[in-house]
Order: C-alpha cells, then sequence, then structure tokens
C-alpha cells in the first residue's frame, strides 16, 4: 500500500458550490413586483419638511405606490376622508396645525379602515407608546431605511388586503344567515 499522505488533495468542486444560493433580499430592487397588487390603496404621507416630503414623495413614485402627498395634519385628514376604501397613513408627528398624533386620534373615532405608520424623529420609547396609544399600527424612527419603510408599507398593506378580504366574508355570512332565515318562515316546520 502506498503512503497518501503526501499527496495534496483538491476536489474538482468549491465547498461554495454546495451552498444553496442565495435568496434575493427584499429591497428597493423588487419592491415594483412585491407592491404590484397593493397599487389601488392609496398611501396618504403627511410631512411638513419639504426634504423629506420630497424623499418619501420620490420613494414612492420609484416603487409604483399610489402616493396623496400633504404638507400637515389638516391636508392628510383630508386626504384621508376623501379616499374610498381602506388606506394607508404615513404620518409626521410634528407638524404645525394638527400633529400626528391628533389626526391618529381622528382617524380612529372615525372607524375609517386606516394602517397608520407614524415616521418621527422622537425615538424614546415614552414617545413610542405614547405613538401607539394615540391609534399608530406602527412606528419608524427618522433617519429611516428606505427598505424598513418599504417593508413596513408591504406589512400593512397586507393587513389592509386581509381587513378587506375579512369584510366581504362579513357581508356574505350576513346574506347567507337572511336567505337562512328567509327560508325558516317560507318551510313548515
Amino acid at each position: 500500500m502506498s503512503d497518501t499522505k503526501d499527496i495534496p488533495f483538491s476536489p474538482p468542486w468549491q465547498l461554495s458550490d454546495l451552498e444553496e444560493p442565495a435568496r434575493p433580499k427584499a429591497t428597493e430592487l423588487d419592491a415594483r413586483s412585491a407592491v404590484a397588487r397593493f397599487a389601488q390603496i392609496p398611501i396618504v404621507v403627511a410631512e411638513d419638511d419639504l426634504v423629506s416630503r420630497t424623499l418619501i414623495s420620490s420613494l414612492m413614485e420609484k416603487w409604483g405606490f399610489k402616493a396623496v402627498i400633504t404638507q400637515d395634519g389638516q391636508e392628510a385628514m383630508a386626504a384621508l376622508r376623501g379616499e374610498q376604501g381602506p388606506t394607508l397613513a404615513l404620518l409626521d408627528w410634528m407638524m404645525p396645525g394638527m400633529d400626528g398624533l391628533e389626526v391618529c386620534r381622528r382617524v380612529r373615532e372615525s372607524e375609517k379602515m386606516v394602517y397608520v405608520i407614524m415616521l418621527t424623529s422622537l425615538g424614546a420609547k415614552e414617545n413610542i407608546v405614547e405613538g401607539l396609544h394615540a391609534g399608530a399600527d406602527d412606528y419608524l424612527i427618522k433617519p429611516f431605511d428606505k427598505n424598513e419603510l418599504l417593508a413596513r408599507i408591504q406589512v400593512g398593506l397586507r393587513i389592509l388586503e386581509l381587513h378587506a378580504a375579512l369584510a366581504v366574508r362579513v357581508k356574505e355570512l350576513e346574506q347567507a344567515a337572511g336567505e337562512i332565515g328567509e327560508l325558516k318562515l317560507r318551510i313548515p316546520l
């Protein structure tokens, strides 16, 4: 038997060839395909800072969302009232006139289905708790990562989609219950 200790072994394949290929990360590069089914749901953006408003507006356009850009809380409330069906809102907390917290409270009082993401520079735990208690569904601190913003918007849109599907099912069940009630009156027992 020959001694093989001194013979270097070099396999014809690399270890990296055996590893699974990396899955693409959810980034803005694949955002258009990911948001295509949500294109009909409007996103109301309330931001008083021109630079932030321009940045968010260009991201919304780049990602293919139907965005309604507003400069303050009053404009945001008017836009939210004007939109039919469920809506997603990106609200700055600190705005002149009506701030983002007040918009949240009024939206919740109206019982309209709006998914609210508070987008603010106030990052203390007390601020986050106050924002969520006021009615925000999510909270993102500025400066934000655009991919994180996209991911949080997608979560909100999925929740709105599920809410709409549930509302349709409830109507169908109510209609079926009404038909069953009618049939009970017609069929002698």
